[in-house]
């Protein structure tokens, strides 16, 4: 097949950062092509490039065979490129067609008056030619995380784009929605648009692509037929060692009930119930995994849980301890160590330095701080044997926290949360932008907290992640646990019926036995 895409030696090159290096890529039409690589690669740089975000700083784009200069993102779409970014950028309480034909707008004959009969069935015709069934007047704010996917597509059909650039595409679905987008991507292809996946997940790599380009730190490593290669190889390939697909878990006998919620209800933003009558417990050397599709009261549980919101009724201890009426800092003291999902609102301080992150919450204790004053031999002494440790790719110590890469910004988070040694760790979405090496590295640790009998409570969307480290399974939808299971006996397809808010006869039948244990 002919190439729609052609890439010719981009760099690109930001202050002290070669983020591309004479890069190739070719994408042909038709073809779902992924672009796999570690976080801090390059792949996202290069497609930012390609949809006029960035400019390159050397190197040539042909479209369709003719030269072209990408200067924004309004030229790609010119040019027929559309792009769907991770976080979805729309307008909740817009209907459907209003978020699609937003700047794009329909008019009536005298161009004075927006034509809204036309721009529905508009979307109705392209929802139906790709078998995306969306309903154009449903608001978005009512709709499911994978209904919404589909309204971003849309968009880009709506525009034109005869070559989509998915990035991150099935970091917040049900592993149902997942299949259901595999489905809608091939049909894409199939009706001969051209379509670039940006993920790190190698399961999705193999199913849904026909290509994939593997790039490492800046520079393509190769491009392969998908059906030629494994996903060992792959995972080598973008790491460049040999990397251990499986977690190693031994089995245990959990200990004492370390951590309990009981009956806790949390108010959201918009003072909504978010967390309703929620109850659980978390035991020595166990990892209890909360499991749900974002945006089901997850976030708000911990930081209920945390000392960050204010909770409304219930009660949570550790060994004990009533931690519901302490601070944030009276929490830490206490034995909790917390791996925020929102990495730059709760994790770090974006304008200091890489060292000072990695001593906060216990900046102000020996041998960082004395007297009250800092000690910053000790402070860069600490943050250079934890940098090494947890391998996070910085030139020193002294750099902003803010100039890293999102998952060289988690593993420092992640450094300083474990270098505590905490009663509970609390790990929510720990690897959320890393790649399998740094995943491996933290599921690894993450087994250690639990052999060393603490007892971590995680939290992620990742369901291959929650079912490789639970010990047990809580499902959560619409702020409720709806269940609770043992891990060795749950399925991908129950829990995805359960994140949805379905019931499944084989859970029911299960729950009164996990639930004799508890």
């Amino acid at each position: 097949m002919p190439c729609v895409v052609e890439m010719n030696n981009i760099s690109k090159v930001f202050p002290g950062i070669i983020a591309n290096d004479k890069v190739n890529f070719q994408l042909k039409k038709g073809e779902i092509h992924v672009l796999l690589g570690e976080n801090g690669a390059g792949k996202t740089t290069l497609m930012n490039i390609l949809y006029g975000l960035y400019q390159p700083t050397s190197g040539e784009i042909y479209i369709g065979g003719k030269e072209v200069i990408i200067k924004d993102p309004n030229v790609a779409i010119q040019h027929g490129i559309g792009m769907v970014h991770q976080h979805f950028m729309l307008i909740k309480p817009f209907t459907v067609a209003e978020n699609i034909i937003l700047g794009n707008e329909p008019v009536m004959h005298n161009g004075m008056k927006l034509d809204m009969k036309k721009a529905i069935k508009n979307v109705e015709n392209i929802s139906n030619d790709f078998g995306l069934k969306v309903d154009p007047m449903a608001k978005i704010q009512d709709l499911s995380v994978g209904i919404q996917q589909r309204v971003e597509i849309l968009k880009a059909l709506y525009r034109g784009a005869d070559i989509l650039i998915l990035d991150e595409p099935t970091a917040v679905l049900t592993p149902q929605e997942i299949e259901e987008l595999g489905i809608i991507i091939r049909k894409l292809a199939d009706e001969g648009k051209s379509i670039i996946l940006i993920t790190h997940k190698l399961k999705e790599v193999m199913s849904m692509s026909d290509r994939v380009t593997v790039i490492r730190r800046g520079k393509i490593i190769d491009t392969i037929d998908t059906k030629a290669i494994k996903t060992d190889d792959l995972a080598e390939m973008m790491v460049g060692r040999k990397v251990k697909m499986e977690v190693d878990k031994q089995e245990k006998t959990p200990g004492e009930v370390i951590f309990s919620v009981e009956k806790l209800k949390v108010r959201d933003n918009r003072g909504l119930e978010a967390v309703k009558d929620v109850s659980f417990n978390v035991r020595a050397g166990e990892v209890l995994a909360v499991a749900g599709v974002d945006g089901n009261g997850q976030t708000e549980l911990v930081e209920a849980i945390t000392g960050l919101r204010d909770i409304e009724s219930g009660q949570v201890q550790l060994d004990g301890l009533d931690l519901s009426k302490l601070s944030t800092k009276e929490i830490i003291e206490s034995g909790v160590g917390h791996i925020p999902e929102d990495r730059h609102r709760r994790g770090l301080v974006l304008g200091n330095s890489l060292a000072e992150n990695m001593i906060l919450g216990y900046h102000y204790t020996e041998p960082f701080s004395k007297n009250g004053f800092m000690k910053y031999d000790k402070i860069h002494e600490h943050a250079q044997v934890l940098i090494k440790e947890y391998d996070v790719r910085t030139p020193d110590e002294n750099v902003k926290a803010g100039s890293l890469s999102g998952g060289n910004q988690q593993k420092a988070i992640i450094a300083r949360e474990m270098y505590k040694n905490p009663r509970l760790l609390i790990a929510a979405q720990p690897t959320r932008g890393l790649d399998v090496g740094a995943i491996e590295f933290v599921h690894k640790k993450i087994i250690e907290s639990r052999d060393n009998n603490q007892a971590v409570l995680l939290v992620s969307l990742e369901l291959d992640e929650v079912m490789s480290l639970a010990d047990r399974i809580a499902v959560i939808y619409d702020g409720r646990i709806v269940d609770t299971i043992d891990a060795k006996k749950a399925t991908e397809k129950q829990l995805g019926i359960l994140m949805a808010g379905g019931k499944h006869k084989e859970t029911r039948d299960m729950n009164s036995e996990v639930m004799g244990h508890e």
